[in-house]
């Protein structure tokens, strides 16, 4: 499906094919019949790719989470005790992606490079020269940094604690090492630690303060992944040296030297030997009791889960995990990246995170000035005003009872009270909320520190909230509803909004028979990932099917996400026997094809199905999304 994944293969076969027949006999004779073998090689070739085709991204996707993710060590009782109160408490953090690679801005000898900028050194980017790479340090001097600027950004934004980059994979310690010369205050004009810096705003703030720390890969010092074997004078290094002469000093160093911090934040495990990742554990618990660790140390070692970047889980999951997302495209400055994320995308996928049960980290990246852009401080204190007129919804809440997204928005949970966040204010007057069996005490619009009452009546496994038309809040709206007693029932079947029906159903919440669902993550720019459940073998005969509830009987237009190559018969089927088809193309991208109209002649339970009747190529179903037909 992918041309890199087919010219991979070809380039393959063919080499094997002409490896086998050289120095037998001259190139082109073994050309000629470097081709016979080739033709033979490639039939059996192409039976086991389209095996892999379907198997490699579930392996690399299970690989990379095995390794990206940690333990659940650490759950919400034991916060009492101070670890990881903040965290779990907070739901909303800062990250900051700040170093060499900021100075540079996506720009390598006058080229602009487009992606992640913390890896200009990967083939895949600029494939920039070590040294040369290092010499930028001796002109880097970010004047404009600002400490408490920063600091009180991140207050401002609502956010609890700031994690910064203590030490990216390029090597550069962004703190006064001790261990290693190849740092911000021994190398730089700049010749001051904004490390203690930082760490003193944010005590001043009574914000909490960590380190990122990139503690397998590190390209500038042998021995380490990523980097030469040999040292500068031809001298073989191995790990061992790398670690026990810079990366556990380093270690020890923002864990000794910055007082208490909330956590540090490993990063690319890759395949590093156990034994580092505990010695590495053990060293943070050792200096700093309260502190977390990250899941990305690997194996299973972290207190927390971390997900994968600019990942929001599409149900609820459990224990302590966080996500963690980008203001823009990527994570250090590019002087290119103006796709910031608007303050209503940003309480989206905060407030989302928390429905789910995570914690939110959202990245900044200061130029190499030491400069957070303009519109990212802007649409950070925007949505941090709306969250200091509902906190409620942001600190100590809990995830929603519903455990995934409700179509005009989410809900979470403070002890006997549902805070509805509601993105999509509806038209009617009319809000659905599916499927909540517990009984509403009170109901009201959260006006600041007021709540406005609204009327409400239950409509079979409906409640039905009458609603101003005006919509309360421009960003994102809030409605409280206070339950009788403590036990709160909900009945979490996936609904179909009166009003809205809807969008981007996944299959992860389908039953699949005769196919996979599984989770596929792909880059679209280098270093900015997506993710997406999909079942990509629905064309050997097997089907998905929804379960939805319906208020009352509708007709809707339907839409399935698809991604994949060539046209394929896309059939959907209700329970009642009202069937839509249609001969769509696909692409390389993930988008939604309009399939035909379907009906639903009673309120209640109903099963919608797809399936591939006459068969195809092979194509990734993501979603189904089901708009109301409005007949006056």
């Amino acid at each position: 499906e992918h041309p890199t994944d087919a010219h991979f293969l070809f380039t393959f076969v063919f080499k094997q094919a002409l490896t086998l027949q050289s120095g037998k006999t001259d190139t082109i004779t073994a050309q000629n019949n470097c081709m016979k073998t080739f033709a033979m090689r490639l039939k059996k070739a192409i039976s086991l790719t389209l095996a892999l085709a379907l198997s490699w991204p579930l392996c690399a996707q299970q690989k990379m989470d095995e390794m990206w993710n940690g333990g659940e060590r650490v759950k919400s009782s034991d916060t009492s005790m101070g670890r990881g109160k903040l965290f779990d408490y907070g739901n909303y953090a800062m990250f900051i992606h700040w170093g060499l690679y900021s100075k540079l801005a996506n720009v390598w000898n006058g080229k602009t490079y487009y992606g992640i900028g913390e890896w200009l050194m990967n083939e895949n980017m600029a494939n920039a020269a070590r040294e040369e790479y290092k010499a930028v340090a001796h002109t880097f001097d970010p004047k404009d940094f600002d400490a408490m600027k920063i600091a009180k950004l991140a207050k401002d934004a609502g956010m609890k604690y700031i994690i910064i980059t203590s030490k990216h994979h390029d090597g550069f310690a962004m703190y006064h090492s001790k261990c290693n010369k190849f740092n911000i205050v021994d190398v730089t004009p700049f010749g001051r630690d904004p490390m203690k810096e930082l760490s003193d705003a944010c005590k001043k703030l009574g914000l909490g303060f960590g380190f990122y720390y990139s503690h397998n890969q590190d390209w500038t010092t042998p021995g380490a992944s990523g980097a030469p074997r040999v040292d500068e004078d031809g001298n073989p290094k191995t790990f061992d040296d790398y670690f026990y002469a810079k990366c556990l000093p380093q270690v020890e160093e923002i864990t000794r030297n910055y007082g208490d911090i909330e956590l540090v934040w490993f990063d690319t495990p890759g395949e590093i030997p156990k034994k580092y990742a505990e010695k590495l554990v053990e060293t943070v618990h050792r200096n700093q009791p309260k502190a977390l660790v990250s899941g990305r140390v690997g194996y299973d070692l972290g207190d927390y889960r971390t997900l994968g970047d600019m990942e929001v889980p599409p149900e609820n999951m459990d224990g302590l995990w966080e996500s963690v997302d980008v203001t823009n495209d990527g994570w250090g400055y590019s002087w290119y990246d103006r796709n910031w994320k608007t303050p209503k995308q940003i309480l989206e996928n905060l407030i989302s995170t928390i429905a789910r049960g995570g914690t939110y980290m959202l990245n900044v990246g200061p130029d190499g000035m030491g400069n957070i852009p303009e519109f990212a401080q802007n649409a950070l204190l925007a949505s941090g005003k709306w969250i200091a007129r509902y906190p409620q919804v942001i600190y100590g809440a809990q995830a929603s009872p519903w455990k995934h997204r409700l179509p005009w928005g989410d809900v979470v949970r403070q002890d006997s009270t549902l805070y509805l966040a509601i993105y999509e204010w509806p038209s009617d007057g009319k809000l659905y909320l599916p499927g909540l069996k517990s009984e509403i005490a009170s109901a009201g619009i959260c006006d600041g520190q007021k709540t406005l009452p609204v009327s409400f009546e239950k409509r079979g496994n409906w409640t039905v909230l009458d609603v101003p038309y005006k919509k309360p809040d421009n960003l994102v709206s809030v409605i409280a509803l206070a339950m009788k007693g403590g036990e709160i029932s909900v009945d979490n079947t996936q609904a179909v909004d009166p009003e809205s029906g809807i969008d981007e159903l996944s299959v992860v919440f389908a039953d699949a028979s005769g196919c996979n669902v599984s989770k596929t993550s792909w880059m679209e720019k280098f270093g900015e990932w997506k993710h997406k459940y999909c079942t990509p073998d629905l064309n050997r005969g097997g089907k998905v099917t929804w379960t939805v509830d319906v208020m009352e009987p509708a007709t809707f237009s339907v839409d399935l996400t698809l991604r994949g190559e060539g046209r394929g018969v896309w059939k959907v089927e209700t329970d009642e026997a009202h069937t839509a088809q249609n001969q769509q193309g696909v692409s390389s991208i993930f988008c939604k094809r309009p399939i035909g109209w379907i009906s639903f002649d009673k309120p209640g339970r109903h099963t919608i199905t797809v399936s591939m009747p006459e068969g195809g190529k092979p194509s990734e179903l993501s979603a189904i999304s089901l708009t109301p037909v409005r007949f006056e």
